[in-house]
């Protein structure tokens, strides 16, 4: 994993006003181990140990995973419907 995202090596960010909002300013090397850019989106998830910052929706992930597994196990009647 990059040093930048280790444990060991906390990389300090700082709250700041962002018109009537707050927000945090990410670097370009935090930025690029999370492969995001302007525009992307990023989700916050929960953890015993605190929040962690991802680049995908962990639970599209898991539905996306739920349907593959569906559309593996029912191919027959999936080709069926969609005739």
């Amino acid at each position: 994993m990059n040093k930048v995202l280790d444990n060991k090596t906390a990389q300090e960010v700082r709250i700041i006003k962002i018109g009537n909002s707050q927000g945090v300013i990410l670097s370009k090397e935090v930025l690029a181990q999370l492969r995001v850019g302007l525009g992307d989106s990023l989700y916050l998830t929960e953890h015993p140990w605190g929040v962690g910052l991802r680049a995908h929706d962990p639970d599209f992930a898991e539905a996306m995973a739920a349907a593959e597994d569906i559309m593996r196990e029912d191919r027959d009647i999936l080709a069926v419907l969609a005739k």
